[in-house]
């Protein structure tokens, strides 16, 4: 399966759940651990956890998997090899700002390519 299936499936298993602000970040050429990641909202702590175990069971049934995680009430990060999926409580995600990290990331990616040094 195609990397753009597999983000297609992750973000539509989240989206009917419920999920907010479900963002997706393409680094396949910048210098990081994951090709994708994906960041979404949950509402609050139970809701983290009932969408980490919804992401698992429905990519199980697309014959897709998670190979390792890490959870909390306030932030769950599913490993899927080449994409990493965050979900977390708006609180958090504003607090650690990974949008403005992955952003710069991959810009400074693309001055890197632009650069003919």
């Amino acid at each position: 399966m195609k990397i753009e299936e597999r983000i297609e499936n992750i973000v539509n298993i989240l989206d009917d759940k419920k999920a907010e602000n479900i963002e997706v970040f393409n680094l396949q050429n910048a210098d990081y651990i994951a090709k994708r990641v994906v960041i979404a909202n949950s509402l609050n702590g139970k809701h983290t956890l009932a969408l980490a175990e919804h992401l698992k069971l429905g990519l199980k049934a697309l014959n897709d998997e998670i190979l390792a995680s890490d959870m909390s009430d306030d932030w769950v990060v599913a490993d899927l090899g080449d994409i990493l999926v965050h979900i977390m409580v708006p609180e958090y995600r504003q607090r650690y700002s990974l949008e403005t990290f992955l952003s710069e990331l991959v810009e400074s990616q693309k001055n890197a390519d632009k650069d003919p040094a």
